[in-house]
């Protein structure tokens, strides 16, 4: 079994793209991969809660926020007589997400790493940030600026009074 070190950051942008992308999204593409490798699951998909801190303010004090829902999986894929490992976890109760998230993990532990990067990783990321872009601009339409409702209302009640 082979067990590629990869960087810690790059391992970071791979797992939060793999698990922010939707099932429907990892599901096309992995139908649409070629020569499919070989996958066992290792372990799961399996549930399981895990306790989520926040910081008030964003940089005060931690406090437990509450539990929430993550699905994980760990699988081994096997392809042109080498193996690695991938594993996913993902926020929800969703098996089917985590289990082809962790198959494309694995696959960046293979020789198909660079086609992983570009066909999928890179793919998903791009879509993520102009949803994220689309969201960012929804909400600055709804952003109200108080200045001008005063300046608005600044002027005499005459018009009130009638």
């Amino acid at each position: 079994m082979t067990v590629q070190q990869r960087d810690p950051a790059d391992r970071q942008r791979t797992a939060r793209v793999l698990a922010g992308a939707s099932q429907a999204e990892l599901a096309d593409l992995w139908r649409e991969w070629p020569d499919r490798p070989d996958v066992e699951y290792v372990r799961g998909p399996e549930q399981g809660l895990v306790m989520v801190q926040a910081r008030a303010g964003g940089r005060g004090d931690r406090f437990h926020l509450g539990e929430a829902t993550v699905t994980r999986a760990t699988v081994a894929v096997r392809s042109g007589g080498g193996e690695s490992l991938g594993t996913a976890y993902v926020l929800g109760s969703r098996p089917e997400h985590a289990a082809l998230a962790a198959i494309f993990d694995g696959m960046l532990g293979s020789a198909a790493r660079d086609r992983v990067l570009t066909g999928v990783i890179d793919v998903l990321e791009r879509r993520q940030g102009e949803r994220d872009a689309e969201r960012r601009s929804d909400a600055r339409s709804t952003v109200v600026d108080f200045f001008t409702v005063a300046r608005e209302n600044d002027g005499s009640d005459d018009e009130d009074d009638e």
